[in-house]
């Protein structure tokens, strides 16, 4: 493991002041209404709209997305000049697969403790709705040979050539949710770590089921503050994120078959997260720019990690993040008050909490004399994690940094973590002090 030594605190203090989201709209086999640009103006406008300064005083704009559209090259830019920061206010796009969004925050506290800004908006945004659909190299290969055919019966030579093979599309997606250097899928990732603890199906399901009657509960309550509704063209009004069921069981769940592994597996395509279109949108702030706006404090980012670890193991990637985050500020996992993981997979989020509970993964992998401990499941995802409210790979690390600050506030309790697994073999942690 890395040394916590490797990455520092911040030596200025960083602010989180305010914040909004979209709500997570479950892709539903077809494009959905709003591009990535417009989920992302859908939280950003009316969250500019309610400070004292404009969008033009902004320092910088900071966006994670993992798959923007082809009209949205560096999609921070574009937002930027959408939402009205004018053309003199930078802004610039981050990919860090799964923690994007948490990337862009990560950026902008940088920024704002180096003394190279005071106000940066920041956040994540995925469409994975509008994910492309690709030319394979033959029939991009094809297409330039029509290109080259200049006399009619060199045409009809290359349309003789063209068959059914050029026509196989590669899902973007698809591809995208697959580690190139591994060969696995997220999905198979998360079947290695669920072997490895043995996480059986029926934990799985029963974590899952927890996660929507969670989500359910909190919409009930009317909890999720959080949430700015988005309008389409044809005057539709979004509320809530939709992919929570209300009537989810563990005998529904059960009937499920798996996806990645239909042999042996345990991981299904209900105790994984749903593919989803959503943006959040936060701002951070200097304590000069707190002072000179008077600004509200929502809470104070105090120390972020990035841990790499072997990408066939990638959902524990959050293991590895937030343990030199606890060693650096002597905190152990009783002195965190509430927990965002982002629930990429319930095996994934369960193989977490079994990790700091295992003595030779806590030695072996750690480098610690003994287990770290064990996580209270109650004060861990309260309202609803991925599994439930979807996992928009450029968002949900914005998401659920927002989403611990309201907790936080909510519960009167001081300390948060946020984290989540990368693809590719990442894992990434903030720890959040209530303001």
């Amino acid at each position: 493991m890395d040394s916590p030594e490797k990455s520092k605190s911040l030596p200025k203090p960083v602010y989180i002041v305010d914040g909004s989201r979209t709500p997570f709209l479950k892709a539903k086999g077809k494009p959905g209404n709003f591009t990535a640009v417009d989920l992302a103006l859908g939280c950003a406008r009316p969250l500019m709209a309610r400070q004292p300064f404009s969008a033009e005083q902004l320092d910088e704009v900071i966006v994670g997305c993992v798959m923007p559209g082809p009209d949205e090259a560096n999609i921070a830019r574009v937002i930027s000049l959408r939402l009205g920061c004018g053309k003199k206010v930078p802004a610039w796009t981050v990919q860090r697969n799964c923690a994007s969004g948490m990337q862009a925050l990560d950026s902008a506290a940088s920024d704002i403790s180096l003394g190279r800004a005071n106000l940066v908006l920041a956040g994540g945004v995925e469409a994975m709705s509008h994910a492309p659909v690709l030319l394979n190299n033959e029939m991009v290969g094809w297409l330039g040979r029509l290109a080259m055919s200049k006399k009619p019966l060199d045409k009809l030579k290359t349309f003789a050539a063209l068959r059914p093979r050029h026509l196989k599309p590669i899902i973007g997606l698809l591809r995208g949710l697959t580690d190139p250097v591994v060969g696995l899928s997220m999905g198979q990732t998360a079947e290695n770590i669920a072997h490895r603890f043995n996480i059986d199906r029926l934990t799985m399901d029963t974590y899952t089921v927890q996660s929507h009657q969670r989500l359910a509960a909190a919409q009930e309550a009317g909890i999720l503050d959080e949430i700015e509704a988005l309008y389409d063209q044809q005057g539709h009004a979004y509320l809530n994120d939709d992919g929570v069921r209300t009537d989810s069981s563990v005998e529904r769940l059960a009937k499920l078959r798996p996806v990645f592994d239909r042999q042996f597996g345990n991981v299904t395509a209900g105790n994984s997260a749903q593919i989803t279109d959503g943006a959040a949108m936060l701002l951070l702030a200097s304590e000069e720019a707190v002072k000179e706006y008077q600004l509200p404090v929502m809470g104070k980012l105090i120390d972020s990690h990035w841990a790499g670890l072997e990408p066939a193991q990638m959902g524990l990637g959050p293991v590895h993040a937030i343990t030199p985050i606890l060693q650096r500020n002597e905190l152990s996992l009783s002195d965190i008050d509430y927990w965002e993981i982002n629930e990429a997979f319930a095996a994934q989020v369960l193989s977490c909490l079994a990790a700091w509970q295992d003595e030779k993964y806590c030695k072996e992998e750690l480098g610690l004399d003994e287990p770290l401990g064990e996580i209270d499941q109650s004060i861990l995802n309260i309202d609803g994690g991925g599994v439930s409210l979807g996992h928009p790979v450029g968002a949900s690390g914005a998401r659920i940094v927002l989403h611990l600050l309201d907790v936080l506030k909510r519960k009167k309790a001081k300390r948060g973590i946020a984290s989540l697994c990368i693809g590719g073999g990442q894992g990434g942690a903030m720890l959040i002090e209530k303001g």
